[in-house]
């Protein structure tokens, strides 16, 4: 049976009053999407920061009488009536909704010994260092720029028994894959509880326990046992953050430890930079797709 897809566009204060109305009106899903392509950042944990510009989704019954609804919402504060772009209805077929979802994701290789692999597929090299991880609520599976800049540099390092700390690990995989490459044990960071969450099931998913990579809540790190300052130091947040950061990650990574920065723009690199190289001699900054990584090693003096 075929759907009625109703698509609306409309501002970040009235989305939650428009997901709500449609809701009520017999939708059987509301998604809320970016309409104008525009990036955001989650600055405080648990929030849910939205577009300038968002579209709402809404499925509903082929046979559902939308006629009365579609008044309303033309008639609503703020409508402009000639905008026939505003509240789009189309007809969509039927699919396997969970399997439509799950062919959005394939196994990524990274480097030549690293593969990322969704749980519901077979790794296509049984032999490589595979990261089985699932889309979920924290970020962090292989597909964004900034994730994938960190792990090729992870990829090519030799971390055998060396200290790694993961600091915003997110979903955790930039951890995983240290402690699958080698790393003697790692240490993942994040401020967001949901973060914490998705790293210790994802370290549980890959066969990994506490002792091997440990997750910790800003105010419970650095633990007295750590062992640290760390051989390397990885911090894939944003350039805010880590410019802050500098003097704290200066005391957690050891003389001739290894430093790398990531989710920084093009445009923010050369302040990073500046303020890095008090402590660290800093190498020349890496691009991909708008993307900038920095890494560096930590001086003896």
């Amino acid at each position: 049976m075929p759907w009625q897809l109703l698509r609306l566009r409309t501002t970040p204060d009235q989305a939650e009053e428009f997901e709500q109305r449609l809701l009520t009106a017999g939708a059987t899903s509301v998604t809320l999407a970016d309409a104008e392509d525009q990036p955001v950042f989650q600055i405080e944990p648990g929030a849910t920061p939205l577009w300038d510009s968002v579209q709402l989704s809404a499925l509903f019954d082929a046979d559902a009488d939308l006629q009365p609804l579609l008044r309303e919402l033309q008639q609503r504060p703020g409508s402009d009536p000639a905008d026939e772009s505003a509240i789009i209805v189309e007809s969509v077929p039927d699919q396997d909704w969970e399997k439509a979802w799950m062919d959005r994701f394939h196994p990524l290789q990274f480097g030549t010994r690293l593969w990322i692999c969704p749980s519901w597929l077979e790794p296509p090299d049984p032999d490589a260092v595979n990261i089985l991880l699932d889309p979920g609520l924290a970020f962090g599976t292989g597909t964004h720029p900034t994730t994938a800049l960190c792990l090729e540099w992870l990829e090519q390092q030799d971390l055998s028994e060396r200290l790694v700390i993961d600091y915003g690990c997110g979903s955790g995989v930039l951890a995983i894959a240290a402690a699958l490459l080698g790393a003697g044990a790692v240490l993942a960071v994040d401020n967001d509880p949901q973060a914490i969450q998705a790293c210790t099931a994802n370290r549980d998913a890959n066969g990994l326990d506490a002792e091997r990579l440990a997750c910790y809540l800003p105010e419970q790190f650095p633990p007295g046992s750590a062992g640290l300052p760390a051989d390397v130091l990885i911090a894939n947040i944003l350039a805010g953050p880590l410019e802050q950061l500098a003097p704290h990650f200066a005391e957690l990574v050891r003389p001739g430890g290894d430093l790398v920065l990531s989710g920084i723009l093009p445009d923010q690199a050369e302040l990073l930079l500046a303020r890095y190289e008090h402590w660290f001699d800093m190498q020349a900054p890496v691009e991909r797709d708008q993307w900038t990584r920095l890494s560096g090693t930590r001086r003896y003096s």
